[in-house]
């Protein structure tokens, strides 16, 4: 009798033991619940963690054909000029860049170069997205036209009372220093009721009608990249006579935005540098230095 009484007695110790154990909630025990709780994984970083020096990372070849002045000097000042001048910066590792001058009888050519690595302190938000929208912000602002393509084709026969546009207009295409169209066309790069870039009776400086030099969105360059044309007319902008035009080519490529700032001044009163030289020059060097980065 005495065994009987203590196997039941048991029996009600194990079934507490597991009633109190088994949770004190509807949903469970707070055990299972914290067990169950998952953390989210934080947004993978960016693909590249440093940069390159950026006074070498433009060739002397390159360097050669965008500075033309430097072949004139003497061994030393070509050197000096070649090796060019770093930005100042205080994390080589965030932010760098370079930047050369060149100097002629005939005007004065710039050249600069800008790496910037974006990293995200926010752990939801990836570099690369941290990228996409610094980047999308700098397309904003160099307030792009329209592609020449949207623009209805429609033929435009110049005005008998029009008159040519003076000597040292801004290219077709290219937006004035201030920012806005060039003088005589729409906010797309075009005069009203005529495609982007067709100005009747405005010379053009690239020996073109072409319109695909207006500033625009590249294709090829980079996962993101876009070109600017600025022309600054003969006595607006630069020195008193003088004519420049300012050609920026900025990509994005994962976690870092490079900038490409090639810029001419012309010391004769009667032109505007080339736009189409210009912008050919630095989209090789953009190409070159997208290269490096998927080395």
């Amino acid at each position: 009798m005495q065994r009987k009484a203590y196997v039941p007695g048991l029996a009600l110790l194990v079934a507490l033991a597991s009633g109190c154990s088994s949770g004190s909630g509807p949903a469970g025990s707070s055990a299972d619940a914290k067990g169950g709780t998952t953390k989210a994984a934080p947004a993978p970083p960016g693909k590249y963690r440093t940069l390159p020096e950026p006074c070498h990372a433009v060739s002397k070849s390159v360097l050669k054909d965008m500075l033309p002045g430097a072949a004139s000097l003497a061994d030393a000042d070509a050197a000096k000029e070649y090796a060019g001048v770093a930005d100042l910066t205080y994390d080589t590792d965030r932010r760098v860049g370079c930047r050369w001058k060149d100097e002629t009888p005939e005007g004065v050519r710039r050249l600069s170069v800008d790496f910037e690595r974006v990293v995200s302190y926010d752990p939801a938000v990836s570099d690369d997205d941290q990228t996409k929208e610094l980047y999308g912000k700098k397309e904003t602002a160099a307030h792009l036209p329209a592609p020449a393509s949207s623009a209805p084709a429609v033929p435009v026969s110049p005005s008998p009372s029009a008159t040519p546009s003076p000597a040292g207009s801004p290219a077709t295409g290219t937006r004035a220093a201030s920012g806005a169209p060039a003088p005589g066309t729409s906010p797309s790069g075009g005069p009203s009721g005529a495609p982007a870039g067709a100005t009747p009776g405005a010379p053009n400086p690239s020996g073109s009608a072409d319109t695909g030099l207006q500033p625009r969105r590249l294709s090829g360059l980079g996962d993101a990249a876009f070109l600017d044309d600025v022309a600054s007319p003969a006595g607006t902008g630069g020195a008193t006579g003088a004519g420049q035009r300012t050609v920026t080519v900025v990509f994005r490529t994962s976690n870092v935005i490079v900038t490409i700032e090639y810029a001419a001044q012309a010391m004769a009163a009667a032109a505007v540098p080339d736009s189409k030289e210009l912008q050919g020059q630095a989209q090789a060097l953009a190409g070159r230095l997208v290269e490096q980065f998927s080395e």
